[in-house]
């Protein structure tokens, strides 16, 4: 097994753990990032993944992160309380004390322009992909596609993104593995400053690849499992086997002390067996776990008729809000910013306040980040706020992606929370949600309307009105 795995200590660090579940949140979210219990409470390998087990995962999660109190988790302050400093956490994510974002490009950027650097940049850099998933963002099919970014224009694109912040930088495709030069781009990422990781579907995960991945420095990949058996999660990724070869595959990133995020993507398909999903994770060992709510864009707009309807969407996100409660995993929704006005409603139907001390990170982010401090860099160059986004801001083969950061017209709009409309514009959660701005644009061609699967109606908001807040003509 790798030792260290490219990591400077074992010392733990909150803001790290918040960097790495950021790096597999879909949208720009922010994920969250909390301190847990010991790897040594993870089955046996062969034990993982059984259906048989996942009945006695609860009492297993408890036994894991017995000692370390869950009031510890999210403690700031920089050592999280009750957590020994020699201890490798849950998973196999060291800390590297990265702060994304933080290093001094990236604040006199801020102090000369009046604009937050990227913080987290999602970069497919190829779209070839061998699976082909019924709800995948970038339609990704197996072979070659025209006009890609060489790795002279990657570089070059890197060169410039680390004048103004050294962000993390999400690997992804398609299926990067497909690449063969990623081991070039993840050094050269690492060697300017910046932080790489890979979402990748595993399968093509090898005892090779594993090991390169530690070689490298991948301090943890994110990998989907949409539902917790074989014959579903095939069918829904349009591959026979896939399940068991993303099993393995994590498996093998998890010996080579590479941390291992899993992905769930919720549909009527599926929406009743997120707590399997989560509770294989748990059973598996995993650092993370992010559900992903259907954005219908790419392939995903062949599955309209399987997106949740909006009142079970706010019953999923419910369940999330007091699942992640007790969950030992990095637990948090993803494309899901109205996520942000629910954990403040329930918390207050608590008497609670959702401060940084009980909440971690959940209080000090916001639901849709996308060109705040994130954005989408296509495999062909184009720059969107985010994946699901689908407006072409610019191409880094023809500006420099410093400039299209600062200078599109949709970025500024996007970062200033009084140009919302409708509903999201009258809503006093607007600064911790914003509304998913993908889907609105994808619903009604407008990124700047209402967030079209939310239900809920601000007290400030007149349902007569139009979008624009006027009154239609009697």
């Amino acid at each position: 097994m790798a030792e260290n795995v490219g990591n400077a200590d074992t010392r733990p660090d909150i803001e790290l753990e918040q960097t790495l579940a950021d790096a597999g949140a879909g949208c720009g979210e922010v994920g969250v990032g909390i301190p847990i219990g010991s790897p040594s409470a993870a089955p046996a390998a062969e034990d993982a993944g059984k259906p048989s087990s996942l009945a006695s995962s609860p009492s297993a999660a408890a036994e894991a992160s017995s000692d370390f109190p869950a009031s510890s988790a999210g403690h700031p302050g920089g050592h999280p309380v009750g957590i020994p400093m020699d201890r490798q956490r849950h998973g196999g994510a060291r800390s590297v004390g990265f702060r994304p974002g933080g290093g001094p490009q990236a604040l006199a950027y801020e102090e000369r322009t009046g604009v937050k650097a990227p913080r987290i940049i999602a970069w497919e850099i190829t779209r070839s992909c061998n699976l082909s998933c019924a709800h995948c963002r970038a339609a990704a099919e197996f072979g070659a596609y025209e006009g890609e970014l060489s790795l002279d224009e990657i570089k070059a694109t890197i060169d410039d993104i680390v004048t103004i912040s050294n962000p993390i930088v999400i690997l992804t495709g398609g299926e990067p593995l497909m690449r063969p030069d990623i081991w070039e781009i993840v050094d050269y990422l690492h060697e300017k400053g910046a932080m790489p990781v890979i979402g990748t579907n595993a399968t093509l995960i090898t005892e090779e690849i594993a090991a390169k991945m530690a070689e490298h420095r991948i301090p943890r990949i994110s990998v989907s499992i949409d539902f917790p058996t074989a014959e579903e999660h095939d069918a829904f990724r349009g591959e026979p086997g896939a399940f068991d070869a993303s099993i393995r595959g994590i498996k093998m990133a998890k010996a080579h002390g590479v941390g291992v995020q899993i992905n769930m993507t919720v549909t009527t398909l599926n929406h009743t067996k997120v707590a399997d999903v989560h509770d294989l994770a748990e059973v598996l060992g995993i650092d993370a776990f992010h559900i992903f709510m259907l954005v219908p864009t790419g392939r995903g707009s062949d599955m309209l008729d399987k997106e949740l309807p909006p009142e079970e969407y706010e019953r999923v996100l419910t369940w999330a809000y007091h699942r992640q409660k007790t969950s030992p995993l990095h637990f948090k929704p993803t494309d899901s910013p109205h996520y942000y006005r629910i954990i403040r409603q329930l918390a207050k139907a608590e008497g609670k306040k959702v401060t940084r001390e009980e909440y971690g990170l959940d209080a000090m982010t916001r639901g849709c980040l996308g060109g705040i401090t994130f954005c989408f860099i296509s495999h062909v160059g184009d720059i969107q706020p985010c994946g699901y986004f689908d407006m072409q801001l610019g191409n880094v083969k023809e500006q420099p992606f410093s400039r299209i950061w600062t200078e599109s017209k949709v970025f500024n709009e996007l970062r200033d929370y009084s140009l919302l409309k409708g509903k999201c514009g009258a809503c006093e959660y607007k600064a911790v949600c914003g509304g998913c701005r993908a889907r609105a644009l994808e619903v009604t061609g407008d990124y700047l309307a209402s967030e079209p699967y939310c239900i809920y109606e601000p007290p400030g908001w007149d349902p007569d009105a139009d979008e624009d807040g006027s009154k239609p003509a009697q």
